[in-house]
């Protein structure tokens, strides 16, 4: 191709994607006789392929992360305009959109200050726990370094992202992992590991965090880092009790609290960020996906003063600041793509909008519980939901998980994407998962739901 794209063009754009591009998540085998999926156009909630077939993206960019919707040109312009003026510079110093998004960003955030910009979650999440590691060396004589996850809960995809996943098929055949990450377990109450219900569940979960601590000894264990409601491995929405008694036992041990917002930040659960529906204060807030809404890479690190001060109380020391760089945490398209997208969810009123009609989906999911027995359980907040598949109510034994997938094959088929748990919690991988982006309306969840229903009719009955 000479870099102008003509319809006559497609099968060339084809043949180099299946000849010269290795797709994530994907088995390649099938395109020695098929045809890779190539999304050409997307505008609003709706994306085209190479086939002109038309579908209404139920997740968000198939990863919860356009949350603004498609064919959004004055990010696009603002993007341009700043690339134009100026596209990088090193995180060693300032630049205009970087300054001006980290004051908004913050204003969103009370009770934190600071703003470490990186490319990824992944390298986010990266950051947070090489801040850990360095305050245990600065004050804890490399101690207090241990950093704890949550089972279920997913941080990112490097080594030492997956050595704190506690998702085993996304880590399988990865290892040997980085030492001092401790898995503590998760708080969905429908696979309740307790005889409990509702807030006392939600204690004993959080209790349970509690006994991982001393058994590791609390001088040790020097952050926890969980999700604010669990994403790809089941959406999970914690009990209530939960995080109130988190945050009581990390202000009792001293363990910094770190909050990777990567799915749920910027709009996705009906807040600005997840954690702002319990009240709890955290030390760290990762986040990225929403951040910009996919219209440029952007990732941000963001702490409290108490954070940043532990890396400039002794100047004379040449080892005491944070001895990091991200180098394309340097790009000015992030922030300012991040800028415009903040000012849309604000002048549009989408978070009103995400409430409004995640209540409006979720209780159009119990209804399609109420039709078909093999959806056990449906949960979520905002325009973040599941609906999770078995073979059994009473046992809750889950469906296989190639049935589960049918079920997306099937909505695809229909014009409809959504997802599902993949490869991640081996033997549960079967709940369905939905992202709208925050524009939705009835009209797009009737047609998202009215897909499920006609999908799991077919591959269930």
């Amino acid at each position: 191709m000479d870099g102008k794209f003509l319809d006559n063009d497609i099968e060339k754009v084809v043949d180099a994607d299946r000849a010269h591009v290795w797709h994530h998540l994907t088995q390649h085998k099938p395109f020695e006789t098929g045809e890779p999926r190539i999304i050409l156009e997307g505008k609003d909630m709706r994306v085209w392929d190479q086939k002109g077939k038309e579908y209404v993206d139920a997740v968000s960019g198939g990863v919860w992360t356009v949350n603004v919707g498609y064919g959004r040109e004055r990010i696009a312009n603002a993007v341009r305009d700043q690339l134009v003026k100026l596209p990088y510079f090193a995180g060693s110093a300032g630049s205009i959109p970087g300054a001006l998004f980290s004051e908004k960003l913050i204003s969103k955030m009370p009770g934190l200050t600071r703003v470490y910009y990186t490319n990824s979650g992944s390298e986010a999440n990266e950051k947070a726990f090489k801040m850990v590691r360095q305050i245990a060396h600065k004050r804890y004589g490399g101690k207090k370094h241990k950093i704890l996850y949550r089972d279920r809960d997913y941080h990112g995809t490097t080594i030492a992202t997956l050595s704190a996943g506690g998702q085993d098929e996304r880590g399988a055949q990865y290892g040997p992992y980085v030492p001092g990450f401790v898995r503590v377990p998760h708080c969905l109450e429908y696979r309740a590991q307790w005889d409990l219900s509702g807030e006392e569940y939600g204690i004993a979960a959080a209790n349970a965090i509690e006994e991982v601590i001393l058994a590791e000894g609390p001088d040790t264990v020097g952050a926890l880092c969980l999700e604010p409601i669990t994403a790809g491995g089941g959406v999970i929405v914690p009990p209530e009790g939960y995080w109130p008694r988190v945050q009581e036992i990390c202000e009792k041990y001293d363990i910094l609290l770190h909050i990777d917002e990567v799915v749920c930040g910027v709009g996705r659960t009906g807040t600005w960020f997840g954690y702002q529906h319990y009240g709890v204060k955290p030390d760290f807030v990762t986040m990225a996906k929403g951040v910009a809404s996919g219209y440029a890479a952007i990732a941000c690190c963001v702490t409290s003063e108490r954070v940043f001060d532990m890396f400039k109380d002794d100047a004379s020391d040449p080892m005491n600041y944070f001895r990091d760089i991200s180098t394309f945490g340097g790009c000015t398209a992030g922030p300012a793509a991040a800028l415009e997208n903040m000012a849309i969810i604000e002048e549009e009123n989408l978070l009103d909008n995400c409430n409004a009609m995640g209540a409006y989906m979720l209780d159009q999911l119990h209804a399609l519980k109420d039709k078909h027995a093999v959806i056990g359980d449906v949960r979520g907040k905002g325009l973040f939901l599941g609906a999770e598949l078995v073979s059994d109510r009473t046992s809750k034994e889950p469906v296989d998980e190639k049935q589960a997938q049918a079920v997306v094959g099937d909505c695809g088929a229909q014009g409809v994407i959504i997802g599902v748990t993949n490869r991640s919690i081996p033997g549960f991988n079967n709940t369905l998962c939905y992202s709208p982006a925050l524009i939705a309306t009835k009209d797009d969840i009737d047609e998202i739901i009215s897909a499920t229903d006609k999908a799991l009719t077919k591959v269930f009955g």
